[in-house]
């Protein structure tokens, strides 16, 4: 079973896609999509998933919802801490650079949530309908809580301003109107669509990992400055993150599927909102260190090894 479900995650267009861009710009191929594509597709995948998860909220009741979006907050406050702490202990950072990697660990990857998804339907695994709920909310909180932890260890945060741009930043904006458009009009009016929302999305995503292949290759570079401990750290810090999300959603009573969503999301790292909100509130921090650890190895270790993991977990714990 665990063989099958490396096999089924790896042998899919999206993941595949990724691997062949990453090799191909390491060997200095020029393989990579217009910039222009590259926005176009990040607007519509978020929309996508915004749109699906407001189509199945709107059959959620709040009884339902109720014990896996308290997990939902205690996994976005327990993994920036988690991360917070080892990369300045361990990864022997200061201040700024841990929180601004706890702001990346603690916030999600909604790309790696979209490849789960696939690899999920694949294997027949439902999950919970609000579960694109949880990505927003999980999406906002862990950078929260970072800046926090910067904005009371050094004066130099400027973290109003930084929690500003993530509540405005475009990602949530986009995440919230699919969301809102699913659950106000609803799964039967927005059947016409399908074919657009559902039936491109796995092209889609294959475009956009095919940029985001290329884009993890060029941070390669990066990794002496990062340092191997901070390497180190960015396979370690997903793996207990994810057990954390794992534990979290069992105890919340979700679904196989379910736990392996609230799992994967507590393992991914943010290279989208994370990155825009450090930028304004850490200026000090060193993007060479949070963007490679983020979208250079946990990206990929994700896409590629942590995603089955996650999965064989939930099976265990459901």
């Amino acid at each position: 079973m665990v063989s099958s479900v490396f096999l089924d995650n790896i042998l899919t267009g999206p993941v595949i896609a990724f691997v062949v861009a990453f090799i191909a710009a390491m060997l200095r191929f020029d393989f990579r999509i217009p910039e222009a594509l590259y926005s176009i597709l990040s607007f519509f995948l978020l929309l996508a998933i915004g749109i699906k998860g407001g189509k199945a909220l709107a059959g959620a009741t709040l009884g339902e919802m109720i014990k896996p979006l308290l997990a939902t907050v205690v996994i976005g406050v327990v993994t920036p801490l988690i991360a917070y702490a080892l990369f300045k202990r361990l990864g022997r950072l200061d201040v700024t650079n841990a929180a601004a990697l706890a702001a990346h660990y603690g916030s999600v990857s909604a790309v790696t949530f979209a490849v789960l998804v696939i690899t999920l339907e694949s294997h027949d695994l439902t999950f919970e309908k609000f579960a694109v709920g949880i990505l927003a909310i999980l999406e906002i909180v862990g950078i929260v809580v970072a800046l926090l932890v910067a904005h009371r260890s050094t004066s130099d945060s400027s973290w109003k301003a930084g929690l500003f741009e993530v509540v405005r930043g475009r990602s949530i904006a986009i995440l919230i109107g699919g969301l809102l458009i699913g659950s106000i009009v609803g799964a039967e009016r927005l059947a016409p669509t399908d074919p657009l929302f559902v039936g491109l999305f796995s092209g889609a995503l294959t475009l956009f990992l095919i940029e985001l292949g290329a884009v993890a290759a060029t941070r390669v570079k990066d990794v002496k400055e990062a340092g191997i401990k901070v390497v180190f750290l960015s396979v370690l810090i997903p793996l207990i993150n994810g057990l954390v999300g794992a534990i979290a959603g069992s105890a919340a009573g979700m679904s196989t599927g379910g736990v392996a969503v609230m799992a994967t999301l507590a393992a991914s790292a943010s290279y989208i909102a994370a990155p825009a909100a450090v930028r304004i509130a850490l200026p000090d921090a060193s993007p060479g260190i949070y963007v490679t650890a983020s979208i250079g190895i946990t990206f990929p270790f994700n896409l590629l090894i942590g995603i089955p993991i996650y999965i064989r977990l939930a099976e265990a714990l459901t």
